[in-house]
């Protein structure tokens, strides 16, 4: 699968030909150097490493610095497989946004934003008790019950509880590239993508 190591630049809404507001994310998407090519004869699978966005030689260690200097590139931040990657490239070479077309449909993961600890309302959708009256108190967030008694005498594992929420690598699918910027090496994405601002992506046809 072809694909692109980017960085989030934010979100905005764009017009369609039909006058309809589109709300998308817009995303610095390489250049990225090939830093390494798996074959099937060397490694057993067929992949190609990419490197984007520089950090100073002195943060990383020596393997990393020696296998960027092989591919004759600079120290990079940011390091990704790509598996069955369409095209020829050689160890060394620059692949840019214009992978992807425009109407094209992509996969984007990322580390979603941390959210920190949360009830279960929030975390997984639980409405509450909904109605604040017969001597309600201060519960219309709870959980409730949870379902133990004396049999089984403990909670099952995996009950929806609350508990710290975010920070999980999350992929969304078959986003619409609604336009690609070579020139600024920008992609514009229809909806939202997990992650901060300035968060690294990765972006998979």
């Amino acid at each position: 699968m072809s694909g692109l190591i980017g960085k989030k630049v934010g979100m905005t809404s764009i017009f369609d030909e039909n006058g309809k507001n589109i709300p998308c994310t817009v995303v610095e998407a390489g250049p990225c150097v090939v830093t390494q090519v798996r074959t099937e004869e060397v490694d057993g699978y067929n992949a190609l490493q990419l490197g984007f966005d520089d950090k100073a030689e002195k943060r990383a260690n020596k393997a990393e610095v020696g296998n960027f200097k092989k591919a004759g590139s600079s120290t990079k931040k940011k390091v990704v497989e790509f598996r069955d990657f369409e095209g020829e490239h050689k160890l060394g070479d620059t692949v840019n946004v214009d992978v992807f077309k425009e109407g094209e449909f992509v996969d984007v993961s990322a580390t979603s934003k941390g959210k920190g600890f949360q009830g279960v309302v929030k975390r997984h959708g639980f409405a509450g008790v909904g109605q604040a009256t017969h001597g309600q108190h201060n519960r219309l967030r709870a959980p409730g019950s949870i379902g133990a008694a004396s049999y089984p005498a403990r909670v099952f594992k995996g009950m929806k509880m609350a508990g710290r929420m975010g920070g999980t690598r999350v992929t969304v699918q078959n986003l619409r590239v609604l336009k690609v910027v070579p020139e600024k090496n920008l992609i514009v994405l229809k909806g939202c993508v997990p992650g901060h601002k300035n968060a690294y992506i990765t972006i998979e046809k």
